[in-house]
């Protein structure tokens, strides 16, 4: 029976028993590399708006500068440059971070992953998504909340692997704290690289540790790491280089943007922003001070090594004025990332924010609206670069797995909505008129059953079924369906193909790096 032939009321009966299995069974596997956008930005400040912070940010880094602290070659690196440097305070002609930025800094650039089909392009029209980064702990429904370990932090990688939406494996997916501190950054990179074919990013808790990180992904790479028609190695890794806000770049932070640029591997230069603590209250005042900070960062970046990939990263978020906490999915970050945006296409250089941000400790209404409340603005901003995009709870302290599938299945979500209106020929539909004509239905016309499976975007975790019918299954929750997922990803995960040799020199590079540490024991 075609689906013209079939009774609509029988089918509507039949789907609470066969429609989850149809959703399941017609969700991608596999999705391109990164989105390309083909809708517009959208905009909350005009030309003069955008000039007003522009100036602004000027005058903070011409009047007030930012302190490099204890780093003599940054500093001598400023003077040599024409700033004004009295002690750890520099202080920048108006218009020269600009400039140095301006001079050099890619637009776009190509991430390159072992599986070369997995390479992204960061900049421009382009979007990419990672999971959250930095949690200490972690959460499920059915142990709780609790200290990450190696094991957590592999099966993330393994649930972004298995993940459509997400284009990077990520970094710190969470702190594995059953390693010691100065060696689990081995292990953490060896998982991204073994468990995932995915791009990923690199440590930057120590200068040595980012070195580590150059090293592996050269054994990685082999042959392949240097580009041959620029001589220069490819770009491997995108590492998060945050300020140390307000107007401070720390020394652990400039070791590993060093190391990183010499190398020709990419910085995401990102003030870290408390609004109310770590800058102004107001959403203007917040934009000019994280524009003075990612300038003054991203030029150093430059004058380290002019064409070194770096990317304007912005974290701003809200908080109580009452307790101090956090607060996460308000109206004024929102506003204060739609202007990031605007500036740093004005500028020049990709950009980073965004993600999938609540301040809830559990999967609740609260964690939905506040994540969307984020990812909405995300989209519509034009961020190239979406960190914490999957599995962010307690504004960050935790890493949920429910919360991970979730936001995954919103992600790919956002691809459909930045890919556009279809204005082929199929997409226009005038066949379909032109069949149906008034007065009739479209379900059973020859475009609708060309186009039905993949018509409409469809869920694998969303219920749409009767409440019958939901009833008789077990009337479960999203977060419990999302519970059963992650676990199924997991058992049936399969482990990318790996080079032997490869996996084999990698795993000794550690071991000796392992026991070079005086705590080699540890």
């Amino acid at each position: 029976m075609s689906l013209s032939e079939e009774p609509v009321r029988k089918r509507q009966s039949r789907r609470g028993r066969s429609g989850r299995k149809t959703a399941a069974d017609n969700t991608p596997t596999s999705s391109a590399p990164y989105i390309t956008r083909n809708i517009p930005y959208y905009e909350v400040l005009d030309e003069e708006g955008l000039e007003l912070i522009e100036n602004n940010a000027e005058t903070i880094l011409s009047e007030i500068g930012v302190d490099f602290r204890e780093d003599a070659e940054a500093l001598q690196i400023w003077k040599d440059a024409g700033a004004d440097v009295k002690g750890e305070r520099v202080r920048f002609p108006r218009g020269m971070c600009r400039s140095i930025i301006q001079a050099s800094a890619p637009r776009e650039f190509t991430q390159h992953s072992r599986n070369p089909a997995r390479n992204i392009r960061i900049g421009g029209k382009n979007t990419v998504f990672a999971p959250a980064y930095g949690s200490p702990f972690v959460y499920d429904i059915d142990k709780g909340r609790r200290y990450a370990t190696i094991e957590d932090f592999q099966n993330f990688v393994k649930l972004a692997y298995s993940s459509p939406g997400l284009h990077l494996s990520g970094g710190t997916i969470c702190e594995p704290v059953d390693l010691p501190v100065n060696k689990r950054h081995f292990d953490m990179l060896y998982s991204h690289i073994k468990y995932s074919d995915k791009c990923y990013m690199g440590s930057v808790t120590a200068p040595e540790r980012a070195e580590d990180t150059v090293d592996m992904s050269k054994i990685m790479m082999g042959e392949n790491y240097i580009d041959t028609e620029t001589g220069k190695p490819k770009t491997i890794t995108t590492s998060l280089i945050n300020a140390n806000s307000p107007l401070t770049f720390d020394n652990t932070m400039l070791g590993a943007a060093k190391v990183y640029a010499r190398n020709n591997q990419a910085c995401i230069i990102t003030p870290f922003i408390l609004a109310g603590a770590m800058s102004p209250v107001t959403v203007a005042g917040t934009a000019a001070q994280s524009l003075a900070e990612a300038l003054a960062g991203m030029a150093f970046v430059q004058l380290v090594n002019p064409g070194a990939p770096v990317i304007f990263g912005s974290f701003a978020s809200s908080m109580s004025m009452q307790s101090g906490a956090p607060t996460f999915g308000t109206p004024e970050p929102a506003l204060v990332l739609y202007v990031m945006a605007s500036l740093a296409r004005r500028l020049g250089v990709p950009f980073r924010s965004g993600g999938s941000l609540c301040g809830s400790k559990v999967v609740d209404a609260q964690a939905a609206s506040e994540s969307a409340n984020t990812l909405i603005p995300t989209a519509m901003a034009g961020v190239n670069f979406v960190l914490h995009a999957t599995g962010w709870l307690e504004g960050g302290l935790s890493m949920g797995y429910e919360k991970f599938i979730i936001d995954a299945d919103q992600c790919s979500m956002m691809e459909v909505l930045l890919k556009g209106v279809d204005l082929t020929e199929n997409g226009q539909a005038l066949d379909a008129i032109r069949e149906v004509g008034p007065g009739n239905h479209f379900l059973g016309c020859s475009h609708t059953q060309a186009n039905f499976k993949t018509a409409f975007y469809r869920s694998p975790l969303a219920d749409n079924n009767s409440f019958e019918q939901w009833s008789s299954e077990g009337s479960l929750e999203q977060s419990q369906r999302a519970n059963i997922s992650w676990k199924k990803i997991l058992d049936e995960y399969q482990v990318p193909l790996l080079d032997p040799a490869i996996d084999e020199a990698l795993l000794s590079y550690m071991e000796k790096r392992k026991a070079s540490f005086a705590d080699s024991n540890i």
